[in-house]
């Protein structure tokens, strides 16, 4: 029956994947390493909040007015998130964040990754024996994990909020009973995605009310969940009758139910674990550790580039993208074969960032050729294991991050997702759920080893999330950014990284370069861009290039004279607000 069924779902893949969102494209971007943009910028001199919409960032800045710190403004802005921009982040999914205390110089990584359910099992996305396309799996009940947003914001603002938790929902409570104007990103996003007709879930989220003169936003059903959320805390949802309706909606997807119980919701927690930091150039990278890639992955980058003089290249030029993409590559081959939640899998970060490790991995890179495959390396063995599987790109491009900064320098750097844009396409008690278990890998082995991001029962499916802070050579906390766009958020952080670093550039102008990643089939580069002209080039090096629609989404912030001054990525609708 094999071939039947593999046929059968061919056929289904391609009628899926032909309706998945078109995202819109991006303006034509200056590549001058000129750095004009920012010096008539408005400088906060008190505090700052960058979000992906204007409402949340706010919401954050009269936080801070009323007298709460960097913890209560980022938990009230992620709140607000959750009403505004519910098709890319939310309390029905999860995160990381990190917490920089400015009177200690502490920082503290809080983990609020989803896990797979008690029911869990390796095959959990195969159909078969047959590894499920990636967009049927999506929509499936199996998709939905427990969602860590919640008790990694409640965890966090227990060590350090200052405001009163019921305090940061207030304002938010009352945008989604009266309802805003329906957000042109969403509108557009909605329009490109054919697939949401197919689910009434979502068409009655996103219905205009009758007699609106413009499309709006409203969500009655999420003001009252979160109304008993301020009121009762986590339990009302971990404990109570709203994680209830929450797995009940998950179970009603067929086929591949959701598989999630009482058990699984009250066993939840959030944990607190320390930032993965490195060396590039002086300045000290710290970002999310696993179950996150994103501070491994993007540190190996950085190492791997340390040796050459990036900051003598032009970012247009096909050199620097050259050496970019082979670094990237090697970086997702490590990634691929080590990195998984911690808890299950052996992940040596130290070894995979150490700088003599890294620098021998460097010279593998050839300056007038790809290579045919990268492989991932091994710290105190070999540079290659060349009979590695080849690295697979994963599927996943939602997500939203924001940055705080208050008025003692203590700061936030928060990214939040419930995976895809639109989620599983499932709503309950005005929450959309989750499909973050399609991050785990769909088959549990990698050639002749397991994966280390198999799915197993209680696992936290690895993310590359990269909320990230960057300090300078004096240990002042300098740059607080991060990114939106799946596991191209690596990239996405790693080019603004260079940017600043390398090149010398604002926060804004950095965030503004024309995107480019390679995460390990072929080389992406920015639609729209001058970088359309380097393809003919980079393919003479060997390279296979396709040219993408790679909306980002950097939100940051820098340390400037007098004060602080916010970034927001322009192919978003991103917000900065502050004194």
């Amino acid at each position: 029956m094999r071939p039947l069924i593999k046929a059968t779902e061919s056929v289904l893949y391609s009628l899926v994947t032909s309706l998945t969102l078109a995202l819109t494209a991006c303006s034509q971007s200056d590549v001058s390493l000129e750095d004009h943009s920012e010096r008539n910028a408005h400088i906060h001199r008190t505090h700052a909040v960058v979000t992906a919409n204007k409402h949340a960032s706010e919401i954050g800045r009269e936080i801070l007015r009323a007298g709460g710190n960097a913890m209560d403004a980022a938990v009230a802005s992620q709140i607000a998130l959750t009403f505004v921009e519910p098709h890319e982040t939310g309390l029905g999914g999860g995160g990381f964040m990190l917490y920089f205390d400015a009177e200690s110089g502490e920082q503290f990584m809080y983990d609020g990754r989803e896990t797979a359910p008690a029911a869990a099992e390796e095959d959990w996305f195969q159909w078969w024996g047959w590894p499920l396309h990636h967009y049927l799996a999506v929509t499936r009940g199996r998709s939905v994990g427990v969602p860590g947003m919640l008790a990694m914001l409640y965890k966090a603002h227990q060590d350090h909020g200052q405001l009163e938790w019921n305090e940061l929902f207030t304002a938010t409570i009352e945008l989604a009973d009266a309802g805003i104007p329906m957000p042109p990103r969403l509108q557009r996003q909605m329009a490109a995605d054919r697939t949401l007709g197919w689910f009434g879930d979502v068409k009655d989220m996103f219905e205009t009310s009758p007699g609106s003169d413009e499309p709006r936003l409203r969500n009655p059903e999420l003001a009252a969940t979160l109304s008993r959320l301020a009121a009762e805390g986590p339990d009302a949802f971990y404990l109570g009758s709203i994680g209830d309706a929450y797995r009940a909606r998950a179970a009603q997807r067929w086929p591949m139910r959701g598989e999630l119980t009482a058990k699984d919701f009250a066993s939840y927690e959030a944990v607190l674990r320390d930032p993965l930091c490195g060396e590039y150039r002086g300045w000290r990278i710290c970002s999310a550790a696993p179950p996150s890639s994103g501070s491994i992955t993007m540190l190996q980058i950085l190492g791997m580039l340390e040796p050459h003089d990036v900051g003598s290249m032009q970012p247009d030029s096909p050199e620097f993208i050259h050496l970019y993409a082979e670094a990237s590559r090697l970086a997702f081959a490590d990634r691929q074969y080590y990195i998984g939640d911690p808890a299950f899998a052996t992940v040596d970060g130290g070894a995979l960032v150490n700088p003599d490790y890294l620098a021998q991995r460097s010279r593998l890179i050839r300056s007038g050729r790809a290579a045919r495959q990268a492989n991932p390396g091994e710290p105190y063995g070999r540079l290659e294991i060349d009979d590695a599987e080849p690295v697979r790109e994963d599927d996943e491009y939602g997500t939203s991050h924001l940055s705080v900064v208050d008025s003692k320098g203590n700061a936030v750097a928060l990214t939040g997702s419930i995976e895809a844009p639109f989620g599983s396409r499932m709503v309950a008690a005005g929450l959309m759920l989750n499909n973050q278990l399609t991050d785990f890998a769909f088959e549990p082995t990698l050639s002749d080893r397991l994966s280390p991001n198999r799915v197993e029962p209680g696992k936290r499916p690895r993310s590359s999330m990269a909320p990230t802070f960057i300090f300078n050579a004096e240990g002042e906390l300098t740059y607080i950014l991060g990114s939106r766009g799946g596991s191209r958020i690596i990239g996405y952080v790693t080019k603004t990284v260079i940017g600043i670093i390398d090149w010398q550039l604002s926060l804004q102008r950095s965030i503004d370069l024309p995107n480019l990643l390679h995460r390990g089939e072929r080389l992406e580069v920015e639609q729209g861009t001058n970088l359309q002209d380097r393809i003919e080039a980079l393919e003479a090096l060997g390279h296979k290039v396709d040219l993408e629609i790679l909306d980002s989404g950097v939100h940051g912030i820098e340390r400037v004279d007098n004060g602080w001054r916010g970034a927001a990525d322009k192919r978003m609708e991103g917000a900065v607000y502050g004194d």
